[in-house]
């Protein structure tokens, strides 16, 4: 082996070593970004989530409150029907002392 030769197998084995020292510098950028990227996607799930769970309470409390809602129309259509009834009671009460005061 002349020193040319060694020179030139140096000078390739050199290069060799930053062309992987080069690949792996990107190697190690590209992990950089997909942490990066796993991170932010882990936070924007995260956050989706707590929001919604908070739909969630609010989807149960609108549940609630027309469940409520429901319950009141019923209620409101039985004194409306109990309060014609006892208004058609007295009309026919009324009509029926001043039509027939003997019966």
């Amino acid at each position: 082996m002349t020193k040319e030769g060694l020179v030139q197998t140096a000078s390739s084995i050199t290069e060799s070593l930053m062309s992987i020292s080069r690949m792996m510098s990107q190697q190690v950028q590209q992990s950089e970004e997909s942490v990066q990227t796993l991170a932010t996607s882990s936070r924007t799930i995260q956050e989706t989530n707590e929001e919604f769970k908070n739909m969630t309470g609010t989807i149960q409390l609108g549940r609630k409150l027309i469940t409520k809602y429901n319950r009141r129309e019923l209620t409101d259509k039985l004194l409306i029907f109990l309060a014609l009834a006892l208004f058609l009671a007295t009309v026919v009460y009324i009509l029926k002392k001043r039509l027939f005061p003997f019966l």
